[in-house]
């Protein structure tokens, strides 16, 4: 196949590393003809360029592609793209990210591309002004008539859309994003030495978060559940892994409560980093307020590890009461408290749900079975196309 893929920007996030395992597996594993179209990876969490330069596939930067709407540079990436696909000529359009999705969309219909879009997470949501909303749900309607097909990430994406009329059920596929799954299953280096750089010692039960230090991202009702879980569990050690605008407002909001000593932040790391961090844990908690689905529930999963989450997005399609983790009503404290506390003092049940949802899971996120999947999407469309 000849395809186009279309993202806003690659930095170091999931809808980023998806789209970029998808292409890396169409060139090596099934010889396709692809190309990686985006904008410059603007902002502070890093770049996935280096790595993309590296696959030996087409990339192609279209510089106005960014993130916020300006539309003077959007019109000039709309022209831009639209200029590539008619010189690239591909048989297929894959577009990614609201931003890209909406241009993409539209560029792909102009030229007569078929074109296909993933949901890695709605662009209208919980927490946005009602106007806001309003207007990216108009937007999604408007792309949806270009849209041959959509790929959600997860069946509570294809719920949002069709719940605000974008699309029937019928063009809907879930393809759970896939990622490297043999490095959680087994790191390359122990946590025991992991630990040890961090500061943590063996007696210390480590409850991890892996995300933006950023708005909707709920580090603050960890911080709120903070005091009881240590009061309860004095061991208690919070890993927060990633960075973000927020970090000196936590560090201050930590220095207050007295609890310096029980935080430790890694900042910014790198991808490859993420396996090893994961099982320095002994405990996951997500407790974001909006997601698609997010790939550190999968991954502290197939890392042995109970998972504790807000009930948002894709969470419950992965994390089973009673089986794989807790799931917890939105921005609840003492829910989450309760949870942690009941997984402190009891290592057989992390054990027990850790080892469930290694079993469940590890096959269905490797990225290999990603790919295959959205490329029988891509097969039905391209048929469809030609009857």
């Amino acid at each position: 196949m000849k395809v186009a893929h279309v993202i806003t920007r690659m930095i170091v996030g999931g809808a980023q590393e998806n789209t970029l395992h998808t292409v890396e597996d169409q060139h090596r594993l099934h010889a396709d003809d692809v190309a990686l179209i985006t904008g410059p990876p603007l902002g502070p969490e890093g770049s996935l360029m280096e790595r993309a330069s590296a696959g030996g596939f087409q990339i192609h930067e279209i510089p106005e592609l960014r993130r916020s709407i300006n539309p003077k540079l959007d019109w000039k990436s709309y022209q831009s793209l639209k200029r590539l696909l008619r010189e690239l000529k591909p048989d297929i359009v894959h577009t990614h990210s609201s931003k890209a999705g909406i241009i993409g969309r539209a560029a792909a219909k102009s030229v007569g591309i078929p074109c296909v879009h993933t949901v890695h997470g709605a662009s209208f949501h919980y927490g946005q002004h009602p106007a806001v909303f309003r207007t990216y749900v108009e937007a999604e309607r408007w792309a949806a008539r270009r849209t041959a097909h959509f790929i959600s990430v997860a069946d509570a994406m294809t719920s949002d859309y069709v719940s605000q009329q974008i699309g029937t059920p019928d063009r809907f596929t879930t393809v759970y994003s896939g990622f490297e799954v043999d490095p959680f299953l087994t790191p390359t280096r122990s946590p025991e030495q992991v630990r040890h750089e961090l500061g943590l010692s063996p007696e210390h039960l480590v409850v991890g978060k892996i995300a933006r230090l950023f708005h909707l991202k709920g580090h603050e009702f960890l911080l709120q559940a903070a005091p009881a879980i240590v009061a309860a569990h004095p061991e208690t050690r919070f890993l927060l892994v990633g960075d973000g605008i927020l970090r000196q407002q936590f560090e201050r909001q930590i220095a207050t409560l007295g609890l310096t000593d029980h935080f430790v932040f890694t900042g910014l790391v790198p991808p490859t980093q993420i396996p090893e961090l994961v099982h320095a844990m002994d405990i996951v908690a997500h407790t974001s307020q909006w997601e698609g689905l997010a790939r550190v529930l999968p991954q502290g999963l197939i890392s042995g590890k109970p998972v504790v989450t807000y009930d948002v997005g894709g969470a419950r399609e992965v994390i089973i009461p009673g089986e794989t983790g807790y799931l917890l009503p939105r921005d609840s404290v003492d829910e989450l408290t309760a949870a942690v506390c009941e997984l402190a003092q009891n290592p057989a049940l992390r054990e027990r749900l850790g080892k469930t949802g290694r079993e469940r899971f590890t096959d269905q996120f490797r990225h290999q079975t990603m790919t295959r999947r959205i490329r029988d999407v891509y097969a039905r469309v391209l048929e469809s196309d030609q009857t």
